[in-house]
């Protein structure tokens, strides 16, 4: 992973790049930003930089390790003898570390950096259980910092998530850090800094990273899935800056067929509910039903942020909005015939209808139900 490669944070990489540049590069690092923000890439990048055999020095877009040496070429691939990774693993796998799972996130995290810890759990088949970084893992790093540097200039660990470690993981990682083995870099990549030890805060530089803007989100949607424009904007509204949350909301998508685009969908069920056409809201709560469960669940979150986005627009908040065009328009008209009571109540019954969907109740009595409870309220 190269610098060049994460969009935007122009700023933070300035920062991380200076650092190494002038010799005052902190040896431990807490990149601190939320689930879906570049957090990991960073660590990733920097680790490849620091130990890169012919780093750039200008050129566009700046500083960067050059991407064809051996060493950038083995961390690109999550080989490199001198980066040791240590990662949350679920309780059933007790006993084990992330030694074990190497090959499963090495393919997980190649697929894409901006990954959360949802994804990994369902990836290495977690049902449900919880993920941690238990007092054996701590014991591995101890046992790893312990040897010298294979051939980088550095030693690196990153661990992912350690808000995650359990108080006798966590106390292990303090000890080393108070007493970190000579040319050591530890890369500590959380979404939940207030979860951690302050001793360990302490003995860490934070590097803030910020989510996402919704240009940037876009942008990487168009360079990397070639959406056009308007898919790309859409989708970068409903991610909310976590570019995980927009890449499963591109894939979960089966076509662009009938019914995919999730405004025209809205849109034409409130202007059904209004018209109080009851033939159509039945057929249109049959092609609910007939969606797969994640596909209706993010109808419903559409529905709820339109909806929280119309009261903004009513209260004098357009400033706020970060609409594309065609839902800032949906949002003008139809905030004429809402009242703030409207909209409360409209709301209150989207977030009841999710709570029973999660809950397996069927999906076309859910939504047959609210239409006709949103086309009385509306004419009301």
């Amino acid at each position: 992973m190269q610098f060049s490669e994460i969009i935007g944070h122009t700023e933070t990489k300035q920062l991380l790049l200076r650092a190494v540049q002038t010799n005052h590069l902190a040896h431990a690092l807490l990149f601190d930003g939320p689930m879906g923000s570049a957090n990991l890439a960073l660590a990733l990048a920097l680790a490849q930089y620091v130990n890169c055999e012919d780093r750039q020095q200008s050129g566009e877009p700046g500083m960067d390790s050059c991407g064809r040496c051996a060493s950038c070429i083995k961390i690109q691939k999550l080989v490199h003898p001198d980066l040791h990774m240590v990662f949350p693993v679920a309780n059933l796998a007790k006993g084990k570390t992330s030694e074990a799972y190497l090959a499963d996130w090495r393919k997980f995290l190649l697929d894409q950096p901006y990954r959360t810890l949802p994804e990994w759990l369902e990836t290495v088949g977690a049902d449900n259980k919880q993920g941690n970084i238990s007092a054996e893992e701590a014991r591995a790093i101890l046992q790893k910092l312990s040897l010298k540097a294979y051939e980088g200039a550095y030693k690196i660990m990153l661990i992912w998530l350690p808000e995650l470690m359990n108080v006798t993981s966590a106390n292990a990682l303090l000890k080393v850090l108070e007493e970190p083995p000579a040319q050591t870099l530890f890369l500590l990549v959380t979404n939940q800094s207030d979860k951690l030890l302050i001793t360990i805060l302490s003995r860490t530089q934070r590097v803030a990273v910020r989510a996402f803007s919704d240009e940037e989100v876009a942008t990487y949607l168009r360079q990397h899935l070639n959406l056009d424009e308007t898919t790309a904007r859409r989708t970068a509204y409903l991610a909310d800056g976590n570019l995980s949350v927009a890449l499963n909301l591109v894939r979960s998508e089966p076509d662009q067929g009938s019914g995919s685009d999730r405004h025209t969908w809205f849109a034409d069920w409130m202007r059904t509910c209004y018209r109080q056409d009851l033939i159509t809201l039945v057929k249109q709560a049959d092609q609910f039903d007939g969606f797969s469960k994640e596909k209706q669940k993010g109808l419903l979150e559409y529905s709820i942020r339109l909806y929280r986005d119309l009261f903004l627009w009513q209260q004098g908040a357009g400033a706020l909005l970060r609409l594309p065009d065609e839902e800032m328009a949906f949002v003008k008209n139809f905030a004429k015939i809402l009242t703030i009571k409207h909209i409360e109540q409209i709301v209150s019954d989207l977030n009841e209808a999710t709570y029973h969907l999660e809950r397996n109740a069927r999906a076309k009595m859910i939504m047959l139900d609210m239409s006709l409870t949103f086309s009385r309220l509306i004419r009301s």
